[in-house]
């Protein structure tokens, strides 16, 4: 079987759903490739670790119909330096052939039998604006955690009431939420981090994206253009959220986020080595940053603030501050702090929809 396909459009889709491979050892080797199937001049690409699935699909002149699984890799690193423009496929019963001019490459293929197709969803697909999503997925996906220990906290969860959608993510140190009007699309569930990490890559130049929620297969899909991207929705209990944020604050700080971030930074050259802790103390004469006694707290720096309220002295892991910082873009930010042990939280002035809660670090220091 042969088909001519374009060498940039044959490498991106392969690309893109090998991403969801598994890379699991214990795992079918098909499971590690990628299935690729030609029906009726259609090229269709699917990957799947049996949590996530990636379908992508186009057009072609094949002249006849096959199946088969490749490994990916080789032929990703082989394709990537042939030049722009066609190149023949010839699919053998144990090899895919990959020719340009005078270059070829042989690669083996895998048994494609029972390869695990994402499941047919009945439910109606909605659709999804993409600046919902690039707006609002930035402040979320870095604070999930990465660890599977505790599988819903690697996972955002939707709230979905009559009148909003809350999305909150959180790594037990730290909690990010997004709290705006619901327009029905979305209903309450945790759906992986990771994933919607690889969905917003694609989102980003799309006019549209549907999505698809079906309670009875436990699975969500996000369509973009021709790509499907699959997932299973977490299972668990979300922590209650609601008992971190704090009712009250003594006091409110608005500072300039790039010079926290620079004088946060600079002060972590001392604290590195001790527990990455920065001592925070925010008064009327401006905000002190320095390390922890340990690490010679005489090296400090000052940065001017606007401040209202009591003098409040908190500790962060410097690196979460940081991270923070790093995934907004607002010039200024808002502090609101209630005691050096509770929890403080971190908004973007005029934006009511987003707040970022860090946990402060207990100090032992006499």
């Amino acid at each position: 079987m042969k088909f001519t396909i374009d060498k940039d459009l044959f490498f991106n889709n392969i690309s893109t759903v090998q991403k969801f491979t598994s890379d699991r050892l214990n795992t079918s080797t098909a499971l590690q490739g990628v299935y690729i199937t030609i029906n009726t001049n259609t090229i269709h690409y699917y990957a799947t670790d049996l949590n996530t699935y990636c379908h992508t699909s186009s057009q072609i002149n094949a002249d006849q119909d096959t199946d088969l699984v490749i490994e990916p890799k080789k032929i990703l690193e082989f394709v990537q330096f042939l030049q722009a423009g066609d190149i023949q496929v010839t699919v053998e019963e144990n090899n895919i052939l990959i020719q340009q001019g005078k270059t070829k490459g042989v690669f083996p293929v895998i048994v494609a039998e029972d390869f695990p197709l994402p499941p047919i969803l009945e439910e109606e697909a909605q659709e999804v604006k993409p600046e919902f999503l690039l707006k609002n997925l930035p402040f979320l996906l870095f604070t999930a955690s990465t660890d599977d220990a505790r599988p819903v906290l690697t996972g955002i969860n939707f709230v979905a009431s009559e009148e909003d959608l809350t999305l909150v993510s959180t790594d037990g140190f730290r909690l990010s939420l997004v709290k705006e009007k619901r327009k029905g699309t979305f209903s309450s569930m945790i759906i992986p981090a990771e994933f919607l990490k690889e969905v917003l890559r694609y989102v980003k130049d799309a006019k549209n994206v549907s999505f698809t929620y079906s309670q009875k297969e436990h699975i969500v899909l996000f369509k973009v253009g021709k790509t499907e991207f699959y997932s299973r929705l977490i299972d668990g209990e979300f922590p209650p959220y609601e008992r971190v944020i704090p009712e009250e604050k003594k006091t409110t700080v608005i500072l300039k986020r790039e010079d926290l971030l620079r004088n946060t930074k600079l002060i972590s050259i001392f604290a590195r080595d001790y527990s990455n802790v920065i001592i925070y103390d925010f008064s009327k004469d401006g905000l002190i940053l320095s390390p922890k006694k340990e690490a010679n707290a005489e090296n400090t720096t000052t940065q001017d603030i606007q401040f209202e309220g009591e003098q409040i002295r908190v500790a962060f892991n410097y690196k979460y501050v940081i991270d923070f910082l790093n995934h907004i873009d607002s010039e200024e930010i808002e502090v609101e702090l209630l005691r050096s042990e509770a929890p403080v939280v971190f908004k973007i002035p005029k934006n009511e929809t987003f707040m970022h809660i860090i946990m402060p670090v207990r100090l032992q220091e006499g």
